[in-house]
């Protein structure tokens, strides 16, 4: 259950991390709190929370660079939820190019901020349809939806669960355009804008295309969206 989730909150105001703390708690979330990246660094050293609420305007280091320090040490299977003041669109780009699976403006309201936790512990185990069960093959690869799975000769690819979710949504269609708002509405991204959907893609292709410039799975269709092509 999404409740019985470990959420770390990281956060420089010490006020509002309290009071997330307190709130998240009361509904039946584990949470731990750090002040800083390092803090949180140390933290995860210990501790193994199911997704990381980071605020992005921190003294050091800050919330991108953690989520894309994370994302390079290969820790892409712990969701990441951004929390700013700069709500501009290019500053949610750079946050989803950073790694992050999601990005909540500040002031938000609580309840929101619940809902979006538990979209995305939804979207990291998520549950597919059972025209989705059958693995599918893309070159090396094999994509289980069933597990939300990507596998290789070499073992599991690590997928955030951003990039499993728009697999697997692209998946339940192999061989049909899905348009970038059905993408959106598959990742709960509905407000995130076209540009973030295109990083979803990009950091994707850079997990299943041995040439990413040249893709050979995952294609774009101009004025349209996106298709997966499976195939050996």
């Amino acid at each position: 259950m999404a409740e019985d989730a470990h959420i770390m909150v990281v956060d420089d105001d010490a006020r509002l991390r309290a009071l997330l703390s307190r709130y998240l708690a009361e509904r039946g979330f584990r949470v731990t709190t750090a002040a800083d990246a390092a803090e949180a660094r140390a933290q995860l050293r210990s501790v193994s929370p199911d997704l990381l609420v980071l605020d992005v305007m921190m003294p050091g280091e800050n919330g991108l660079d953690l989520t894309a320090a994370l994302r390079a040490e290969h820790q892409d299977e712990l969701p990441v939820l951004l929390l700013t003041a700069r709500g501009a669109p290019e500053d949610r780009i750079a946050g989803f190019e950073a790694g992050a699976d999601d990005y909540l403006g500040k002031p938000f309201e609580p309840l929101e901020l619940v809902l979006r936790i538990k979209a995305l512990l939804r979207r990291a185990t998520p549950a597919p349809p059972a025209s989705a069960a059958h693995p599918i093959a893309l070159g090396p690869l094999v994509f289980d939806p069933a597990r939300g799975e990507l596998r290789g000769p070499a073992g599991p690819v690590r997928l955030t669960g951003g990039e499993a979710a728009l697999l697997a949504a692209l998946a339940r269609q192999p061989n049909e355009v899905l348009t970038r708002e059905a993408i959106a509405a598959a990742l709960g991204m509905d407000d995130a804008g076209e540009r973030a959907i295109d990083v979803q893609v990009t950091r994707l292709r850079r997990k299943i295309e041995a040439d990413p410039r040249e893709p050979r799975y995952l294609h774009t269709v101009r004025s349209r969206g996106y298709v997966l092509k499976p195939g050996a």
